[in-house]
């Protein structure tokens, strides 16, 4: 099974590397990480907090992790809008 890399480079391309509507996407996805991160790390606190908005007892460990799932989705899901040409 032979892959296409034409088809991977034309998907990723130079020219619209990096743009507002892919910066708003990896925004979006990296607050939607923090708020279920949130709610769903069970053991929080262990590291130095960080007072942000409110959000007592999430430290830096959580803030770390939650923000690597968060790029990890955003990739994802600029990869997925770019494959179906919404974003050019």
């Amino acid at each position: 099974m032979e892959i296409n890399n034409f088809n991977m480079y034309e998907i990723i391309s130079v020219n619209d590397l990096w743009s507002a509507k892919i910066a708003i996407i990896m925004i979006l996805c990296n607050l939607i990480s923090i708020g279920i991160g949130r709610y769903a790390i069970q053991i929080r606190g262990l590291g130095p907090s960080i007072p942000i908005l409110g959000l007592e007892g999430l430290g830096l460990p959580e803030l770390l992790a939650t923000t690597s799932l968060g790029h990890i989705i955003g990739a994802g899901t600029i990869l997925g809008l770019k494959s179906i040409n919404y974003l050019s």
